[in-house]
């Protein structure tokens, strides 16, 4: 956990970003990306399941199993745990370690902060290598108070907490108050229409998540180019070549580092 926890500066926060299969997650840490994490969105909607009903336990285990002995930290979105049993929650995040993962993501649905706080304390005693990023949806499917918020992140903290993630704030000064609160590393939810990764370095942020938005755009930008096709048009934006996707259904490479440019192909 040490050099995943490390990734989290004050200054230079970790931008985190979210893939949903292996090519996804092959073509950032060959982008120089040091951790990569999943989404819990694309992982369901991959597999044709709801998110965040607990459907996809095997699913984002089989992921992490497929990238966890990748050259990259991993970072794994677990929904609630996919179980109110903590003791089950546990051992999930005990198989999440074994196949090399580093982190876990927790979220409490706004359900019973204390059922949250000892899903963590399960977590910290079967798997005392995952770094635990609690994260709380008061601002994300809640009203957004601050008292609340206040609440169920101190309460996650005193479980074991090694980070508090509070996605869909985007106000500034709240930001920053969480931030300068806690001795660990708030993790907030980049939103485009929020504050920028500098500014959020600023307020004191160290990790920032991109969540399911590399993975609704990757959707979009499949729907744009079909609907150009259709009319006639040729599609716009980037169009990696054929041999360099299917190169990423290889080992996934180090950081930074690059495959070799493949032979031509004729192939779509």
């Amino acid at each position: 956990m040490t050099a995943f926890a490390d990734l989290h500066r004050a200054g230079a926060p970790l931008l985190l970003p979210c893939a949903w299969d292996h090519a996804s997650a092959s073509a950032l840490a060959e982008h120089g990306f040091r951790a990569v994490g999943t989404t819990s969105l694309g992982v369901a909607a991959a597999a044709g399941l709801p998110d965040g009903a607990s459907a996809t336990r095997d699913e984002t285990l089989r992921l992490a199993l497929t990238l966890g002995s990748g050259p990259f930290l991993l970072s794994v979105d677990a929904e609630g745990g996919f179980s109110d049993d903590p003791d089950e929650v546990g051992r999930f995040a005990r198989e999440l370690a074994a196949v090399g993962a580093v982190g876990i993501n927790l979220e409490d649905g706004t359900g019973p902060a204390d059922r949250h706080a000892a899903k963590i304390a399960a977590v910290r005693s079967a798997a005392p290598g995952l770094f635990v990023n609690a994260r709380t949806d008061t601002y994300w499917s809640g009203d957004g108070d601050p008292a609340e918020t206040m609440r169920r992140l101190e309460a996650y903290r005193e479980a074991g907490a090694d980070g508090l993630f509070v996605p869909g704030l985007t106000d500034p000064a709240r930001i920053g108050h969480l931030a300068a609160h806690f001795d660990v590393p708030l993790n907030v939810l980049y939103s485009p229409g929020g504050p920028a990764l500098a500014h959020l370095a600023d307020l004191g942020v160290r990790r920032v998540s991109v969540g399911s938005l590399l993975y609704r755009r990757a959707l979009g930008a499949a729907l744009a180019a079909a609907a150009d096709i259709r009319s006639g048009r040729v599609p716009g934006g980037p169009t990696p070549p054929y041999g360099e996707v299917a190169a990423l259904g290889g080992p996934v490479r180090a950081p930074g580092v690059s495959r070799p440019a493949p032979r031509a192909r004729t192939r779509w």
